[in-house]
């Protein structure tokens, strides 16, 4: 699956942001890639106050992407194309200028609008100190006061992202019912299924009591346990509701969940026969470019799966997250939400090399991969946006502290030697602006070299897919040396990548694909490659 975040991925109409048409035009570009299907991160009416997270209508289309019958052609010329489509669903919180949120502000305490939401009175005197001590993924409270229709300080209102993104109250009957109606809205549109943001928050221990964030008040999700407003048991209640209607749907309707919890056990419970069908691997994308880490998680999550019989999705990057040719350039190689190695230099060509070894690492294993935009073209972060063009709340909301996630939504390069690099027609501006250096990285300066990134993912989608006997297989660890995956899938392919060792001897192999060349038949540390395999299957080592 390739994730498209509409905003960033091809300007139609020549205003600098991304759209509907722009996707529409470059669809074939999809197909031709390998994939298939994408992820469209949210294309609903929105004041993007969190990049169109924080959204205003679950039924329409934002007019900055197009309209509902752009939205309806994309499917269409999509699915013509043999491309699934998923779409965003963000359920958690709706936009601070919905109309149920309006409603609420309007409507004062104890009216029903406001039970849609969680208000509640303030702490101490005079009902000043927020309802708990929650706080939120963007710094700081959980909880931001009302004034009320009278003009007097009021109730709080709960956010567990930015202001703007009021929480909806899940055990509340409307909001069961509402949502409903929107997942019908666009099934019956013909959305081959839905992926699910920020799927832990949705349910909240009755009552709303204090968390203990064990002295560590940061939105570390996957160290939390007993959290009370996040990865809550009721949670799997309202995808119970959901599955049930998806399955009155003829043909696939898929739920994808986005679960950052605290261990793979935890995440397979997303996973249940009932409930959602498939769920990102985050263990896996936070895992630093160590091979005794990688294939602990890898091991963890195919022992938590297999029990269920569901295949696990293994991905490297997304909207939220450092670009792997950056992070793995620098000294922190582990991700978390973009925050880990912040301000560390980054070795852009090293990175490079273990960003193509991870990428062959990753389509290898058994399960889903998801790919986010421009990760095919070894795109690295954009670090240095100037200030006045920052717009993630995680940078405003930390006075600056963090840069947030917009260096890795920077419209991706097409074509020319200089921007906006036919992402925009030229002399329009981006809606972030793109770095000169991107010249060498557009989709057509690297179609027409065969040793490019973009070269690799093609040829390696091309295999995945081709292969004969690798659907399904499993997997088999073979002995190898400190600091170097080896591994078979039964006896279809077999995947090396050193991550550190001398160049490893691959012995005259019949190597399929390579993420460096091979010097004198040996593998170059950060190098992966795919074997033919021969002989019997291996047994599972250590």
């Amino acid at each position: 699956m390739y994730q498209v975040y509409p905003r960033s991925f091809a300007d139609g109409n020549g205003d600098g942001d991304g759209d509907l048409p722009g996707l529409r035009a470059h669809l074939p570009y999809l197909a031709d890639l390998g994939v298939d299907g994408l992820w469209i991160s949210p294309w609903f009416p929105s004041p993007l106050a969190d990049g169109g997270y924080d959204v205003s209508d679950f039924c329409d289309i934002h007019p900055m992407f197009g309209t509902l019958a752009d939205a309806d052609a994309v499917l269409s010329e999509a699915h013509a194309l043999g491309l699934r489509v998923i779409i965003d669903l963000v359920p958690n919180h709706t936009s601070d200028q919905h109309p149920w949120f309006l409603a609420a502000l309007a409507a004062g305490p104890g009216s029903p609008e406001r039970q849609r939401y969680f208000f509640r009175d303030g702490r101490g005197r005079d009902g000043a100190e927020p309802p708990n001590n929650w706080i939120s993924a963007f710094g700081g409270s959980a909880w931001s006061r009302v004034t009320e229709p009278d003009g007097r300080p009021g109730q709080w209102y709960l956010h567990l992202f930015a202001p703007e993104q009021p929480d909806l109250d899940w055990s509340h009957p409307p909001v069961l019912d509402a949502f409903d109606d929107v997942l019908r809205f666009w099934f019956d549109r013909g959305v081959d299924g839905l992926r699910i943001d920020a799927a832990p928050a949705m349910a909240k221990k009755l009552g709303l009591p204090d968390a203990d964030y064990g002295g560590v008040p940061e939105f570390r999700t996957v160290d939390w346990d007993d959290n009370p407003h996040w990865d809550v048991e009721e949670v799997h209640d309202i995808f119970r509701r959901w599955r049930a209607i998806a399955d009155t749907y003829d043909g696939d309707r898929a739920f994808v969940a986005e679960a950052v919890v605290s261990t793979p056990e935890r995440l397979a419970k997303y996973l249940r026969p009932d409930e959602m069908h498939t769920a990102f691997n985050f263990p896996y994308l936070k895992s630093p470019w160590d091979a005794r880490a990688l294939r602990e998680v890898i091991d963890a999550t195919l022992a938590s799966f297999e029990p269920i019989g569901v295949p696990s999705t293994w991905v490297l990057t997304s909207h939220d997250e450092i670009r792997p040719v950056t992070r793995y350039g620098r000294a922190t190689t582990s991700s978390f939400f973009i925050t880990d190695g912040e301000g560390e230099e980054s070795d852009l060509a090293l990175g490079t090399r273990r960003a193509r070894a991870a990428a062959l690492l990753m389509l290898a294993l058994p399960g889903g991969a998801y790919i986010y935009q421009g990760e095919e073209l070894g795109l690295p972060n954009v670090d240095d946006l100037p200030d006045d063009v920052l717009q993630d709340p995680m940078f405003h909301r930390s006075g600056g502290a963090l840069r947030g996630r917009d260096g890795c939504r920077v419209p991706i390069p097409w074509s020319g030697t200089s921007p906006p690099f036919g992402f925009s027609p030229p002399g329009v501006h981006p809606w972030l602006p793109q770095p000169e250096s991107w010249a060498p990285l557009t989709v057509e300066a690297e179609s027409s070299d065969p040793e490019s990134t973009l070269s690799l993912y093609r040829a390696a989608l091309r295999l995945r897919r081709s292969v004969d006997g690798l659907a399904g297989a499993p997997l088999g660890w073979r002995e190898s040396p400190e600091g170097v995956l080896d591994f078979e899938r039964a006896n279809a392919l077999r995947c090396v990548v050193n991550l550190g060792a001398p160049p490893v001897d691959l012995g005259g192999s019949d190597v399929l694909l390579s993420s460096l060349p091979l010097v004198d038949g040996r593998l170059p540390v950060d190098g992966a490659a795919w074997i033919r395999p021969t002989g019997p299957d291996p047994a599972t080592a250590g």
